[in-house]
């Protein structure tokens, strides 16, 4: 028989399924794991659901159909060698499902609420026992006994004692944790802005072009051409700049540096001794004479004798 609930939405819960853990483990890593959807100061309580085995697909997601607001961890175990110990109370092991559940305790109402009334489940109390030591398990580990809720399906036959070789929070196996819908998707993005992930790139519309706006390729000789202009308009720019530059190193007056007149040394004058010799009367006068050289308006004068003499 299928199942339906009568409330699917933001509210409810949403379930993952967590292999080789036990629930022990889960609730000494809740803070680490979900932040403030734990909260580690509100009351939880252990029970135990009874189903048939056929409808344990349905309890592994029955979070997803449920409003709650703390997560509830939930692992399943099945009865091997202590098998025998629940057929001694007439239940047949191989017909059902147990599934441990540990859920706040504001939570176990809404969690149960379908359950006890749609589907008629019976709500009694079980035990839950360390396995004897006369079987030899390996693994075992002995614990106290503990009276806890149990639930179970109207089919399945009642139960006063479940056997376990080590305690409930120990049972390890694939764990089904559901989290509160809202609370995990806040918590989700809130991981995702801190691992630098789940930033969507902005999608790149892409259309077709039309024959008439795609690119038309320039020809090679045309392209040669340009090239071969740009080449002549540099070598005419850099020309007329050298022209220009030689104009105006021309007009620039030179100045030559004109070397200086070699400067001579004046030779010493010799300083000599003259002796005075007295002369005899009418001597003095005649060698004066004959020593004055003709000067310079004689020298015109002759000039000009010689210049009337011609034009006469």
């Amino acid at each position: 028989m299928r199942r339906r609930h009568p409330r699917f939405g933001a509210d409810m819960g949403i379930t993952a399924m967590i292999p080789d853990m036990t629930i022990g483990q889960l609730a000494n890593e809740a803070e680490s794991r979900w932040g403030e959807i734990w909260d580690e100061n509100a009351a939880r309580m252990l029970v135990l659901l009874i189903c048939p085995r056929k409808e344990r697909k349905l309890l592994e997601l029955h979070g997803d159909m449920v409003e709650h607001g703390q997560p509830v961890l939930t692992v399943f175990h099945r009865p091997r060698r202590e098998a025998s110990l629940l057929e001694e109370q007439e239940f047949n092991p191989r017909d059902a499902s147990f599934q441990f559940v540990n859920l706040a305790s504001p939570d176990m109402g809404p969690w149960l609420q379908h359950l006890i009334s749609n589907e008629k489940w019976m709500r009694s109390s079980i035990e839950i026992v360390s396995v004897p030591f006369t079987m030899d398990l390996p693994s075992q580990r002995p614990f106290e006994t503990e009276r806890i809720l149990c639930f179970r399906h109207p089919s399945l036959p009642p139960l006063e004692r479940y056997y376990l070789p080590f305690p409930p929070s120990s049972v390890p196996g694939k764990c089904f944790v559901s989290l509160p819908r809202r609370q995990a998707a806040e918590f989700a993005r809130q991981q995702a802005e801190v691992l630098g992930v789940g930033r969507l790139e902005k999608k790149v519309k892409i259309t077709e072009a039309s024959p008439n706006e795609m690119p038309v390729a320039v020809p090679s000789v045309a392209v040669e051409a340009n090239r071969n202009m740009d080449d002549m308009m540099n070598d005419f720019s850099s020309n007329l700049l050298d022209s220009m530059t030689e104009e105006v190193q021309t007009e620039e007056p030179q100045t030559e540096s004109l070397p200086l007149p070699p400067t001579e040394s004046e030779p010493e004058e010799e300083i000599t001794e003259h002796v005075f010799i007295p002369l005899p009367p009418g001597a003095e006068t005649a060698q004066s004479e004959q020593e004055l050289p003709p000067t310079d308006l004689q020298k015109l004068l002759l000039n000009l004798k010689c210049w009337l003499n011609l034009l006469w």
